[in-house]
């Protein structure tokens, strides 16, 4: 499934998925980003990761010193490097979430946003492992999902997507509790508060449970300053 980004869902194909979206999915998508927005101070490093086309990079970047996105999609990193020529704060990089290939306490933030962590289909336990190992003393890591009040939406959205061959036709038995499932394979979960606390145990950080937009849950860890 990771690969479904990298040979389907990639590039101007992905960007097509964000402008297909309805209004109150395009509602949702711009309060996630603004959440982050407003919680950013200008020094900050910022690390975006599943950063696909750069959607939301430029607008981190209006708020932060640097902003570094990472994907494992080298044809959505082209159109991203096309995106955001015009910002010298926006640098990218083809790195897996699970694995990145930074220094400890390289970033002051990291962002993994519109359910990334189930999106990637990595080891969510080594996604956030390596989110905190990179963030320093005192810094913020940001991963939302969905919030379950948006589900109707959320459907709707996805429901657009395969009418546009964006994505396999949706298996409408299978597709209910927060899960979209495909014909050809695609599956969206939903990763709930709980889930998320229990992949937290073995780390030192703080969580903070935000509802935003009555769209998104947003789970905010806080690396203590040693």
């Amino acid at each position: 499934m990771a690969g479904y980004y990298a040979r389907k869902l990639a590039a101007e194909s992905l960007r097509q998925c964000y402008e297909i979206a309805p209004p109150r999915v395009q509602q949702y998508l711009e309060a996630e980003a603004e959440f982050i927005v407003n919680r950013l101070v200008g020094d900050a490093f910022v690390l975006d990761l599943g950063c696909g086309f750069g959607r939301t990079m430029s607008d981190f970047a209006r708020a932060a010193a640097l902003v570094v996105g990472v994907d494992t999609s080298p044809r959505s990193l082209r159109l991203a490097q096309e995106l955001l020529r015009p910002l010298p704060n926006c640098l990218l990089a083809r790195v897996d979430a699970s694995r990145l290939s930074f220094k400890d306490g390289s970033f002051d933030v990291v962002v993994c946003i519109q359910n990334g962590l189930s999106a990637f289909h990595a080891d969510r336990n080594k996604v956030v492992g390596e989110a905190v190992r990179v963030m320093r003393p005192g810094g913020t890591a940001y991963f939302s999902t969905y919030s379950d009040s948006f589900w109707e939406h959320r459907l709707q959205w996805f429901e657009l997507q395969a009418a546009a061959g964006l994505i396999g036709p949706l298996d409408r038995e299978r597709t209910r509790d927060g899960v979209i499932v495909c014909a050809d394979g695609f599956e969206a979960n939903t990763i709930r508060p709980a889930e998320f606390r229990a992949l937290l145990t073995p780390f030192d950080v703080t969580l903070e449970v935000v509802e935003v937009g009555e769209s998104s849950i947003f789970c905010v860890l806080a690396k203590p300053i040693a």
